[in-house]
Formats: C-alpha cells, sequence, structure tokens
C-alpha cells in the first residue's frame, strides 16, 4: 500500500509529479514560471505545489545534482526544510536561488528535487566528561594515514 499526500498545483504549465520506482526515492521538482537571474542577484522561484504532508514528517528540499552545471544557481539554505504545518491554500513551496552566472530557468526545468522523512525523535542530551571512543583523527582525516 502506499501513503498519499494532499497535493495542489498553482499552475497547469508544469509537469505532475511522479514517484519513479526502483530509480530514486528523490522525487523532483519544476519551475513554476519563467527566472531571469543576474550573476549574483537573489530569488525565490515557484515551485507550483503546496502539500500537505502527514503529521510527524517533513519534506527536505535539495537542488538536483544538475542544477549548478545547468543554471548557474545554488540554494542558498544548502537544503530547505518544509514541515507538516506548512500546509494551507497559499502555502507554495519554493526554491531560494542565488545566482553565479546570468541565467534564465525556464516554466517546467527541474532544478530541486525533495524527499520526505520522519522527524527525528525526541532526544535528551547527558553531559559527559570523556566519551570513550577511539578518535577518528580530525576533520579531513578518512583514509588519510
Amino acid at each position: 500500500m502506499k501513503d498519499h499526500i494532499r497535493i495542489k498545483y498553482f499552475t497547469d504549465k508544469i509537469d505532475r509529479l511522479t514517484y519513479i520506482e526502483d530509480k530514486s526515492d528523490w522525487i523532483d521538482l519544476r519551475a513554476a514560471e519563467q527566472v531571469e537571474i543576474k550573476a549574483g542577484e537573489f530569488k525565490l522561484i515557484p515551485l507550483g505545489v503546496a502539500m500537505e504532508l502527514p503529521t510527524g514528517y517533513e519534506a527536505h528540499i535539495v537542488p538536483r545534482s544538475s542544477t549548478f552545471k545547468n543554471f548557474g544557481i545554488i540554494q542558498t539554505n544548502s537544503m530547505g526544510v518544509i514541515d507538516e504545518t506548512y500546509c494551507g491554500d497559499n502555502d507554495q513551496w519554493f526554491f531560494p536561488a542565488y545566482a553565479l552566472r546570468d541565467t534564465v530557468i525556464q516554466i517546467n526545468d527541474r532544478i530541486c528535487q525533495f524527499r520526505i522523512m520522519e522527524h527525528q525523535p525526541a532526544l535528551e542530551f547527558q553531559e559527559v566528561e570523556v566519551l570513550d571512543n577511539k578518535d577518528r583523527g580530525g576533520i579531513g582525516s578518512t583514509g588519510k594515514n
């Protein structure tokens, strides 16, 4: 049985979301309007959807691996998180883009992707003087002698 997510589209100009089994559990999101961005500019690119996520879940939004190569933009917050309370009729999802070169993003261009994740369980931190584990050697030390 598959879970259902209620989705509202803000335009008929973008392809409907699809989940491609056995390929990836990430789902592509598309630009809902044409956007011109000059190098050094920031723009919120509308993604043309709002969703009602299940209680206890959030969506993680990241660029596609080809987004920078194809469009010269990066996502300003590295990874967007949308929780299940952002679910109203006007709660459209956006991609916060910063351009490193002049670019034009067309309607329906795939610029980012998302997946939903269960919320982290409640944690309680316990302060200690010693962790009793072997040190790995510091940041960037993996695989170095």
